[in-house]
Formats: C-alpha cells, sequence, structure tokens
C-alpha cells in the first residue's frame, strides 16, 4: 500500500561522550503532532529509528534513512535531534556508536539520498543539533552534493559553526517547531508549510545566539500539517459577496456596530440591525485575518460610528480572487 505521507522521527539523549537531556522527548512530541492533523484526521504515518533496545546505531539509522527515501510517496519527512558535528570530514548526525572518524551519519551522505529519490515528490529535512546548517555544504565544489534537487526543503536549528540550544525540557528550535505547527506558523486556510514554519521560528531564535538556516528548491509549497483556519472556509467564500470587486469601498454606518453605548456617538445611535451586526462581525473577522482595513480610522468601531468604510488590503484581493474562482 502506498504510503502517501511518511516520517522517520528520530531523538537521541544517551551518548557516551556528552548525553542530552531532552531529544527523546522533543522526538516523541514531533511524531504526535505530525500523525495527526488539527482535526485529528490522519496526517504522517511515523516511524522510529532505534533497536528493541532503543539504541540508534550509525549503520541503524542509514538503513532507515535509506529506507524513508526509497519508493514511492507524496511526502516524506526526516527530523533528527541530538548531536551533529562539523571536522574536516564533513557534517555528522552523531549517533550512539560514535568514534572519533566515525561520528555516524554524514549529512552529505543524507543529502544525496534525498536528492536520488525519484519516488518521493517532497522531502523536507528538520535537524535540531549542533552545526546543522552544514546541510547542503560541502567541502569541494563544484559536486552534486551542493544542489538540492527540486522538491528538497531543508530547515536546520542552527547556522554551520553554531550550537544548537537545549534546555532542560528540550531543543530551543524544536519547541518553537511544535509552536508553528501547532497553528503558530498557519496561514488564513489553516495550511502550515516549510516556509512558514521557517518564518515563524526565525522570528525568534535570535534572541539565543543561534540562527536558524532554510534551504530549499521547491516550486510548491505543501501543507505539513492543517490546522483550524483564521476565518470558516463558509465565511471566507462570501467575501466575494460582500465586496462585489476587489476595490470595493464597503460602507458603513452605526447600525453595524452591536456596541453603541460610546456618549461621543450618543445622536447617531438607531435602532439595532441584527443583518448588518452579523456582516460586521464577519468583517471583523476578515480584519483580524489582515483582508480588510478601516478607511480613515484606526479600528472598525470608529469606521462604522463615524460612517466611513472599510476596503480589502493587497491580501484581501488575493483571496478575493482564490473565492470567485472556487479554488477553496
Amino acid at each position: 500500500m502506498l504510503v502517501s505521507r511518511k516520517a522517520l522521527i528520530v531523538g537521541i539523549d544517551s551518548y557516551n561522550a556528552a548525553s542530552l537531556q531532552g531529544c527523546v522527548r522533543d522526538a516523541k512530541l514531533i511524531k504526535s503532532i505530525l500523525s495527526k492533523h488539527e482535526n485529528r484526521r490522519p496526517n504522517f504515518q511515523c516511524f522510529q529509528a532505534a533497536d528493541e533496545n532503543g539504541v540508534v546505531t550509525r549503520a541503524i539509522l542509514k538503513r532507515k534513512i535509506t529506507d524513508l527515501f526509497e519508493g514511492t510517496a507524496d511526502v516524506a519527512l526526516l527530523y533528527f535531534a541530538g548531536h551533529g558535528i562539523a571536522n574536516n570530514l564533513g557534517g555528522f548526525l552523531v549517533t550512539q556508536d560514535a568514534v572519533r572518524h566515525d561520528e555516524g551519519v554524514s549529512m552529505q551522505d543524507i543529502l544525496s539520498l534525498a536528492n536520488k529519490a525519484e519516488g518521493i515528490k517532497e522531502i523536507i529535512v528538520l535537524l535540531d543539533c549542533c552545526n546543522s546548517g552544514y546541510f547542503g555544504t560541502t567541502l569541494t565544489l563544484p559536486n552534486d552534493f551542493a544542489l538540492l534537487r527540486d522538491g528538497v526543503a531543508v530547515l536546520t536549528a542552527s547556522r554551520a559553526d553554531q550550537p544548537a540550544i537545549e534546555t532542560g525540557s528540550g531543543g530551543i528550535f524544536t519547541k518553537l517547531l511544535i509552536s508553528a505547527l501547532s497553528g503558530g506558523a498557519s496561514d488564513i486556510l489553516g495550511k502550515i508549510t516549510i516556509a512558514s514554519v521557517y518564518s515563524y521560528v526565525d522570528q525568534v531564535m535570535g534572541v539565543w545566539g543561534q540562527r536558524p538556516l532554510f534551504k530549499a528548491n521547491i516550486s510548491t509549497l505543501i501543507s505539513l500539517r492543517d490546522c483550524k483556519p483564521c476565518v470558516p472556509l463558509q465565511e471566507l467564500r462570501m467575501l466575494r459577496r460582500d465586496f462585489p470587486t476587489p476595490e470595493f469601498d464597503f460602507k458603513l454606518d452605526p447600525s453595524y456596530e452591536p456596541n453603541k453605548s460610546d456618549p461621543e456617538f450618543a445622536a447617531v445611535v438607531g435602532p439595532r440591525n441584527s443583518k448588518h451586526e452579523n456582516i460586521f462581525k464577519r468583517l471583523q473577522k476578515f480584519r483580524a485575518a489582515r483582508l480588510l482595513v478601516p478607511v480613515g480610522e484606526d479600528h472598525m468601531y470608529y469606521a462604522a460610528m463615524r460612517k466611513k468604510s472599510c476596503k480589502l488590503t493587497s491580501l484581501g484581493q488575493l483571496y478575493w480572487q482564490l473565492a470567485t474562482d472556487e479554488k477553496f
């Protein structure tokens, strides 16, 4: 049976030289959130890289990654939390049997496998480890390892020469990653893409002294996870009805505002109009989603009470066209 969306989730805490504390926990959280969409529909089929004793050796990890990128699928995702290292031999995901000059699985080998995975439409690599930004770079140029094939995207916790910070509860990068996948990085339709995840994580990571790195060669942005839309779809489709044209100015008046108790507007308070008030509630949702703005006022309340109007933003005009074309 074709697995259309599959993920290999790896977390390693126990190392001979220097153990970590939160990587296994982080991996479990990532597995939990990726396995289901917010509405509990199945999402990624998640696999783990460990033997029956929970040990992740170089051979096991290499075999599991090879399996991930074999066959056919719409999306294959690799998540790794553990030690990472970069030396004169390249960058490596460190495994539990690491020894000097054989620290684990080469980042170049992983990229090569990804680039050759012709049966996988989209490949996502998420690395929460030190020196993870080394992924996608090479010691010598030119060569085929330096290029990402179409459909491959990589998001790393740090630059090639930076550590990845871990607190007692896990990696800072993964904490933000989970927040992004929980809805923090969703668009108006509730879709979360790797690009929106990077944007979300990048806004916060700078205060920790490490910078995430995003490398991609993608022509389409797939949704990694679906969350609740900012505006219910049935209401979003009404953009076309509320605004006959993208440039339309929607005229407001006090009948749209249900709360008319402000003494400043005592002279213009009229009877309640439930139809207008329901429309205004919808317009307020559009405003919160940055689809429209009040004209000449900072707030929709004052636009209504002072008989101003509201109009679509550029983003609103885009979704107006999508609604018109029945794209959602």
